[in-house]
């Protein structure tokens, strides 16, 4: 951290439980802007639950990825050695600030997502209008998210604008580095993944070949469920 000397009088913090991310009291925009620093959080637990539920081979290699990209993180700060701004935080993870790690996280998920969105997913032929329009509406979304989670780490002084950025550029080109791994190398090998018996045995899934996965669970979920109302009304017959 910054020595005393450098640093101005701090303002009163006040901390958001269970998270320990904390705010100026009173002031409400640093308060929304805590809550939106801890999406992160709230995409890693919906990583978790993905995969414990649909166990599926590139939300795997996604969530890989951003561990990775975590750890490049942890790297670069214990080898740059950057202090964070002047503060007066009780509590931080760790004492360096370069590069930030929420801006890092958020902009690899946000570019890797676009990338997903716009050359991984196929068009479908009944609903190409809609499904652009959803894309980029999304993406709008997306990139709001990752600004307001970029700027939330400046404004409650966690971070300089310099550390924000840097972690940036970087969750940029790990996001985009990733992306074509995962899509021209490993992408080929999920068909032989699959079908190890221990994924078989975790019933560890690809779906690369599928164009609208939510599409297709919704038709087979409908056609397997009318099969199965069929059968029975014909054995209470």
């Amino acid at each position: 951290m910054a020595s005393e000397e450098q640093c101005s009088a701090p303002p009163r913090w006040r901390s958001i439980s269970l998270t320990h991310v904390e705010y100026p009291a009173g002031d409400l925009t640093g308060q929304v802007l805590a809550y939106m620093s801890l999406l992160p959080i709230a995409i890693l637990v919906g990583f978790i639950t993905l995969i414990v539920f649909k166990r599926e081979l590139h939300t795997i290699s996604f969530f890989g990825g951003l561990i990775m990209n975590e750890g490049l993180n942890w790297l670069l700060k214990h080898i740059l050695q950057e202090p964070r701004p002047c503060g007066g935080h009780s509590s931080v993870t760790t004492e360096y600030g370069m590069p930030s790690s929420h801006s890092q996280f958020i902009w690899f998920f946000v570019v890797y997502f676009f990338l997903f969105l716009y050359l991984r997913m196929h068009q479908t032929n009944n609903a190409r209008c809609v499904e652009l329009l959803w894309r980029h509406i999304l993406s709008i979304m997306l990139l709001a998210v990752a600004l307001s989670v970029s700027y939330s780490r400046v404004y409650l002084l966690y971070h300089t604008w310099s550390q924000v950025i840097y972690g940036g550029v970087a969750g940029l080109v790990m996001g985009v580095v990733w992306f074509f791994i995962t899509q021209e190398v490993l992408t080929p090998l999920f068909p032989k993944i699959a079908a190890w018996p221990i994924s078989e045995f975790f019933l560890v899934r690809d779906t690369s070949l599928i164009p609208n996965i939510l599409w297709f669970e919704y038709t087979v979920t409908r056609s397997e469920a009318r099969n199965r109302q069929r059968k029975l009304g014909t054995k209470l017959q």
